[in-house]
């Protein structure tokens, strides 16, 4: 009887107990997914809240009709035409030029998931890119590399002219993309200088054909009268393969075949073109002060670390290394610039209990610079603890198009606050000083009457950055474009022996910016016949920059002293 008494009741309350099962089964399930929702729902509201409305228009980047974003770094080779560099400038004659460029675009420089998916090639026709990639090919052929190769001698030889895949990104290596976007500028300068500057006169030593068969390009040819040395072009790379194939890429479309065959590249040992200025303690100093205030700032915003450790997780291959959002960043620039989908992960196991916090200043790597009040930072603000950002489980999903907007808005408001920063400005004149040094050294050989026409330095983001800032142009974006320039275009009086210059940045006159000619320190001149015009600024100002006004922000009067760490002086605060 009691059996059978249960078992009614028990049908009796049947109902009861699958709600009751059936809330414990959801309620389960909410736990589980709690702190993946979590995440996704701090970052936006952090991008909803009204102090990161980064609005400002530096850096800032634009949506297109597609929807993709038009990113200022990625500079699409379509779009690069010809603005206002050179000109005819009525009364005043181009003397010589000094060009400073950005390698063109590459790969990542970190190892990023399915790399081999991505197409870095340029499928865009391009007549000049076949017939360089020809030239190259039947010109210069060394069996053992397997590929196409400088054969001259000096510290470029046996490196590469071409990437070495057309549609494949290579850790840090130039892709085809980068390599059809030097091709236009010198298309561009050769529309710009060449004639000017008399650059287009051929030799007859040299066969007049764009295609030579299996030449070695060394000195013995040059010595046998078989090419023309170079005797008015100087080229400065560093030695990496990236900017030495910009620059020779650059020089194709911009000098005759005789003048190219000519050319002896010389070798920069630093990034930042520092020729004999380059030791540096308070340099050092500031660098790693900037990088600690970097961090301490991403430490601030635990969504926005949220953001970049997701990202980072999804798509770098060792990301627990550094938590760095610049790294990611450039990491990101290769789905972007190649317009590749954004990445998705499978659920996966990761404990975080044993792990150290994770050192992320970056050691060789561009910093950002944040303007912070003294006593914000500590010891541990430049080291992010991952079990605040990593939970046990990492869920799977999709970078969303939310996360990378969050990401790029954070960095474009790093940037921008950056060119504003009197420390970045200082950290710009102690790394640029040996650069402008040799660039006005080279403007006096050009206005002395030695045969100097062209000076070409072909650098990185860094070697741009600092330059910028020592010549005050904090107006300009912080982040450079794959291969973005700037031209020093040296005038002469067509009346008197008066020498003057200007500053090309990208395509857009920015004499009457920097801080020796701004105001009524340039001379404004007819530019073309459209009614242009351009500002002219005098040689003597930047020579009276360079040796007396250069290191005044630095309260010092020359480069050992501005470099010498003074702890008894705090005015660098």
């Amino acid at each position: 009887m009691a059996f059978k008494y249960l078992a009614r009741l028990s049908r009796q309350h049947r109902t009861i107990y699958c709600y009751l099962i059936l809330s414990i089964w959801i309620f389960l399930l909410i736990a589980g997914i709690y702190k993946y929702i979590g995440t996704t729902l701090s970052i936006e509201s952090y991008k909803n809240r009204r102090n990161f409305m980064y609005t400002s228009a530096q850096g800032r980047d634009e949506i297109n009709d597609q929807g993709r974003r038009n990113i200022h770094e990625c500079n699409n080779p379509d779009e690069i035409a010809l603005e206002m560099d050179g000109g005819s400038l009525e009364g005043w004659s181009l003397t010589g030029v000094l060009l400073i460029t950005r390698h063109g675009d590459r790969g990542p420089m970190e190892h990023i998931r399915g790399i081999g998916t991505i197409n870095c090639g340029y499928d865009n026709s391009l007549p000049l890119l076949h017939r360089y990639k020809t030239f190259i090919t039947n010109s210069t052929m060394n069996a053992y590399f397997g590929h196409s190769v400088w054969l001259k001698n000096g510290p470029f030889h046996g490196f590469p002219l071409l990437p070495p895949l057309e549609r494949f990104c290579l850790l840090g290596q130039l892709t085809y993309r980068g390599l059809a976007q030097h091709l236009k500028i010198g298309e561009i300068l050769r529309q710009a200088y060449a004639a000017p500057l008399g650059l287009l006169h051929r030799q007859q030593t040299v066969p007049n054909t764009r295609v030579l068969a299996n030449i070695s390009l060394d000195s013995k040819n040059i010595a046998n009268g078989n090419l023309s040395p170079e005797s008015n072009i100087i080229v400065y790379s560093t030695r990496y393969r990236r900017t030495f194939q910009s620059a020779m890429a650059l020089l194709y479309a911009f000098l005759p075949i005789d003048q190219w065959m000519g050319i002896t590249v010389r070798e920069s040992h630093s990034l930042s073109f520092c020729f004999k200025d380059c030791a540096c303690q308070q340099a050092e100093r500031i660098r790693k002060e900037v990088a600690k205030e970097d961090m301490a700032t991403l430490h601030q915003h635990p969504a926005i670390a949220a953001v970049v450790h997701w990202i980072g997780m999804s798509l770098m291959q060792n990301p627990i290394v550094q938590i760095n959002p610049m790294e990611v960043r450039d990491a990101l620039l290769a789905l972007l610039c190649h317009d590749t989908p954004l990445p998705c992960r499978k659920a996966k196991d990761r404990s975080t209990k044993n792990n150290p916090d994770i050192v992320t200043t970056p050691d060789n790597r561009d910093v950002i610079n944040i303007d912070q009040e003294e006593g914000q930072t500590s010891p541990k603000d430049n080291l992010i603890d991952v079990e605040d950002i990593e939970t046990n489980i990492e869920p799977e999903g999709c970078v969303e198009q939310s996360h990378v907007d969050a990401l790029m808005s954070f960095t474009n408001w790093q940037g921008a606050k950056k060119v504003r920063s009197p420390n970045n400005r200082r950290l710009g004149i102690l790394r640029a000083y040996g650069l402008i040094r040799n660039i006005v050294g080279n403007m006096l050989k050009m206005i002395s009457g030695e045969n100097i026409k062209f000076v070409l330095y072909s650098g990185h983001d860094r070697t741009l950055q600092y330059l910028l800032s020592a010549l005050g142009l904090q107006s300009q974006q912080f982040f450079i474009p794959y291969a973005a320039k700037m031209s020093f275009e040296v005038y002469k009086s067509n009346y008197d022996a008066q020498f003057y210059f200007r500053v090309v940045y990208n395509g857009r006159d920015v004499t009457n910016k920097i801080v020796f000619c701004e105001g009524g320190r340039s001379l404004r001149v007819s530019r073309g016949n459209r009614g242009e015009k351009a500002d002219l600024c005098p040689i003597e100002n930047i020579i009276r920059f360079i040796h007396d006004d250069y290191f005044v922000p630095l309260n010092a009067t020359n480069y050992k002293d501005a470099c010498t760490i003074n702890q008894q002086n705090e005015d660098f605060r």
